[in-house]
């Protein structure tokens, strides 16, 4: 069976992506960071939806000592019920260029075991603005990816890019994800906070 590298976070996005992996034919080995997020839930339910797709899961731990995001660094407040208003209005959320870390990781990883795609569930239709979530992103990272490594044909993959939250949801209810075993919450308390964008986001999902 073919191998992927699927870069899982715990959240609905990437629980969907994996799924979406194994139906197309892959062998999943997910990886998941430890990256000094402030809260551990999402490595947490990384590690469940992984058992329930029976796919292994590596925990990286990484450390991001500069800050400069409210996901790294206490102090910075988590924005509440936020204004979606477009590609200049970058929260402080965003933590710098986590995604181009992320695949470098999962390049190394793909490489090392013989895979020939590194899955990610980015999305670029219900985000917060991310510059790493955007489709020229990803058109450039995967020309790098053709030149980086001694092993050739290692692809990224991002199925989730150009759908809505609503879709990742239906697609997902129709590959049996259960999204129990799935977590978003920025603030990562006993329950989720409702008013984060990634709350929020999440919640667009569900709606009739």
């Amino acid at each position: 069976m073919k191998k992927a590298v699927v870069l899982l976070s715990g959240g609905m996005d990437s629980a969907v992506t994996l799924f979406i992996a194994k139906k197309n034919g892959y062998k999943p080995h997910c990886l998941t960071f430890d990256y000094g997020q402030r809260h551990k839930k999402e490595i947490l339910f990384a590690k469940k939806i992984a058992r329930a797709a029976k796919s292994s899961c590596v925990v990286l731990k990484i450390c991001l000592p500069w800050g400069k995001s409210a996901l790294l660094d206490k102090n910075i407040r988590i924005p509440e019920n936020r204004r979606f208003s477009g590609r200049d209005n970058i929260p402080p959320t965003y933590v710098p260029a986590r995604n181009t870390i992320f695949l470098s990781f999962g390049l190394s990883y793909a490489e090392a075991i013989g895979a020939k795609a590194v899955f990610i569930g980015a999305n670029a239709i219900d985000f917060s603005g991310y510059p790493d979530c955007r489709p020229g992103y990803y058109r450039k990272f995967n020309e790098l990816f053709k030149k980086a490594t001694k092993a050739r044909g290692i692809k990224i993959v991002a199925p989730l890019l150009y759908k809505t939250k609503k879709d990742i949801v239906r697609l997902g209810a129709g590959l049996g994800v259960d999204f129990n075993l799935t977590w978003s919450c920025y603030k990562g308390g006993s329950r989720p906070c409702g008013a984060c964008d990634a709350c929020r986001l999440r919640a667009k999902g569900f709606l009739n």
